[in-house]
């Protein structure tokens, strides 16, 4: 939208900067490294603002009158965060938890523009059908589901087959609440 100020997405997600091009912003990709722990007090949804914040961090001397894009997603099931899967073995073992069960998919968004920063989370609650352990195998071989939260991408056959009902925002399990992204950025531009 030419009305909203040029964006610097800090994601290497091809997700997220097709949801960026379906929303007919201009951005360009700028990447920095971010340690991404956190304290381990924190709720899912205020880990997926803060590590999303803490990327927008790295940009806070660089940038002036871009918008400054960050987010993080993560998955929530029983307590338990699940991020990107460390392993094949590890990522195998996040969708037999994940299997038969309702999870959340948070992602936290922070927009820093004039040196403040602007942070919303979505959560969208993911149904998945009961898989077997030949499916989950041949998902993490075929796909290599290694830079996504809880070892999925809703894209891929995963999305397709196993889940069975989403409450909330469809782009939200994608990688980033486009709903709540284009309301904030129309805020901004006021």
């Amino acid at each position: 939208m030419k009305n909203f100020p040029s964006i610097i997405l800090a994601s290497k997600s091809p997700r997220r900067q097709e949801l960026l091009t379906l929303m007919d912003l201009d951005f360009r990709i700028v990447l920095k490294e971010v340690d991404e722990s956190y304290p381990d007090h924190l709720t899912p949804e205020e880990i997926a603002v803060y590590i999303a914040q803490k990327k927008a961090t790295a940009f806070d001397e660089t940038v002036s009158e871009e918008v400054v894009l960050t987010a993080d997603t993560i998955v929530s099931i029983d307590g338990h965060i699940l991020g990107k899967p460390e392993t094949e073995q590890h990522a195998i073992e996040m969708l037999q938890m994940l299997s038969g069960k309702v999870h959340q998919v948070i992602t936290g968004v922070c927009l820093f523009y004039k040196q403040q920063y602007h942070s919303f989370y979505d959560v969208s609650d993911v149904t998945f059908r009961t898989l077997t352990d030949e499916e989950i195998i041949n998902y993490v071989i075929k796909y290599k589901p290694m830079d996504k939260a809880g070892s999925y991408g809703i894209q891929e056959w995963v999305g397709v087959t196993a889940i069975v009902k989403i409450d909330g925002s469809y782009t939200n399990v994608v990688g980033l609440p486009t709903e709540k992204l284009y309301q904030a950025l129309k805020q901004l531009s006021l």
